[in-house]
């Protein structure tokens, strides 16, 4: 019986980190094509007027960290594990669809405006129904039976 260098087990270790990795991206890639179509559709079908309560914006976001929340739960507690569900879905799909830098764009409008009480809300209503709509997906997902 041969024993294997030390040097070998490295290099193929290192091979297959790379193959995962580039499976991983690929799957990031496409959930975040994805995500960013359905953001793109769903602003261009329904528009914001500047320095007013962008509607669409807010409801990308609550859908998207309900998604998220639901998505990430079901996958670590309800589902076998898998390599390439949460980056296609979680952070490709979910990480594209939801807009925080449409945030940063829309508050610099209301604060042009001088809606700072309007700004003001929008952050904390975004943030605040953010986690609100985790809580709620995961705890969606603990409640619900596994059918077997």
């Amino acid at each position: 019986m041969t024993a294997t260098p030390a040097s070998t087990l490295v290099v193929d270790d290192a091979a297959q980190r790379r193959r995962v990795d580039r499976l991983e991206l690929a799957a990031i890639a496409a959930g975040g094509a994805l995500g960013a179509l359905a953001r793109v559709a769903l602003s261009r079908t329904f528009t914001a007027t500047p320095g007013h309560w962008p509607w669409v914006t807010f409801a990308i976001n609550i859908l998207g960290a309900f998604l998220l929340g639901y998505i990430v739960t079901r996958l670590q507690e309800r589902l076998p594990l898998s390599t390439l569900r949460r980056p296609l879905l979680g952070t490709g799909f979910c990480g594209a669809f939801t807009t925080f830098s449409t945030i940063q764009i829309e508050l610099l409008q209301m604060i042009d405006h001088e809606r700072y009480s309007l700004a003001l809300g929008y952050v904390l209503a975004n943030v605040s129904c953010g986690y609100l709509a985790i809580f709620l997906a995961s705890a969606l997902v603990r409640r619900v039976r596994v059918i077997r």
